[in-house]
């Protein structure tokens, strides 16, 4: 009888160890989602990626502020640092709106939109800078850009069509202020335009003229054989800020008016039961793994226009069968979504 007796023992205290330590401690989550907004103060956000690293800004008012990170689901977390600052007087002394940062024949460049305090002033002003890394060395002032016929200007891009560089941007066409529209001109070096600014797009359906006609924060896509310009529409202080698109050949003449088709329906609006008002002034990247994804601004309410409540959200985007970029509807705000690979 000791064996059996011994065997319920060894059986009791087994069993008694397992519901002292039978749960075991699982290995951490690798957290594979993320929830917009990235940062819940925003405005005109830009992302460049270069050598696995994204460098992003946005609008502070008052210079330029980079944040570097490997992940821009982890933006919040990034390393930040205000880079340059605007002079405390003259022509770029305030209203620093949408910097953008380009790596261009080995050097980063700037380029931003700012006045004197008086917006009938806003023009596009360039920096630049030699380092390696944007987040150290010295973004030196190359000056104002002159733009055709110095017009009001915001909200510069730069990209190439083979060698040529071009600049786009939102203007306009008569002072004082009647509209804003698309402009473009060829770039001779980083910071010179050359020759005269053409009118590309002009806020002509009804879509575009809400609270304002207005065309502006111009982005560039480019697919295929294809060239795409995404840009805002309406009043940034409404609710109804949204997304059009422009389509051109790869290998048309840009300067040519003709060679840009508007969609007649914008391609990315407001989803007021997902806390998505206004959303515009996009930027894009491509992740890692092939994925193209759109960074933008959007308010959490109704009513709150141009101002500081503005967030940063992403989501990824996918193409239609013309090619074309399909944004869909915005990701609400608390939804997860997969981070960038």
């Amino acid at each position: 009888m000791r064996k059996p007796l011994l065997m319920i023992m060894l059986l009791i205290v087994s069993m008694a160890c397992k519901d002292d330590h039978g749960t075991v401690t699982p290995p951490p989550v690798t957290v594979s989602e993320f929830k917009n907004p990235l940062l819940l103060n925003g405005p005109d956000p830009w992302v460049f990626k270069k050598d696995k690293i994204y460098y992003a800004t946005h609008t502070t008012g008052n210079g330029l502020k980079l944040y570097a990170t490997s992940n821009m689901a982890n933006l919040s977390s990034a390393t930040s640092k205000n880079v340059w600052l605007a002079p405390s007087t003259g022509m770029n002394a305030k209203n620093i709106w949408a910097p953008e940062i380009h790596f261009i024949n080995n050097a980063w460049y700037c380029y931003y939109a700012a006045d004197d305090g008086d917006n009938a002033n806003h023009r596009m002003w360039v920096l630049e800078n030699k380092s390696a890394n944007p987040m150290n060395g010295t973004w030196e002032d190359k000056g104002k850009l002159e733009l055709g016929d110095d017009k009001w200007a915001i909200d510069g891009t730069v990209f190439y069509q083979g060698d040529q560089l071009y600049m786009i941007w939102s203007g306009w066409e008569d002072e004082p202020f009647k509209s804003q529209e698309l402009y473009i001109s060829k770039m001779s070096n980083p910071w010179t335009a050359e020759g005269p600014r053409v009118q590309i797009s002009k806020p002509e359906l009804s879509w575009e003229q809400i609270g304002g006609t207005i065309n502006e924060g111009p982005q560039i896509l480019r697919r295929g054989d294809k060239i795409f310009i995404v840009y805002s529409a309406s009043g940034c202080w409404t609710d109804d800020y949204t997304l059009g698109l422009l389509t051109a050949e790869d290998d048309a003449d840009l300067m040519d008016p003709d060679s840009w088709v508007k969609d007649s329906q914008p391609v990315f609006s407001k989803l007021p039961e997902g806390q998505v008002y206004g959303p515009g002034h996009c930027s894009f990247f491509t992740s890692d793994d092939g994925t193209d994804w759109i960074v933008y601004h959007a308010n959490p309410q109704t009513g709150q226009g141009c101002g500081n409540n503005r967030s940063i959200r992403m989501q990824p985007f996918s193409w239609d069968n013309n090619g074309k970029p399909f944004f869909g509807k915005p990701v609400p705000l608390g939804v997860g979504v997969k981070k960038p690979s």
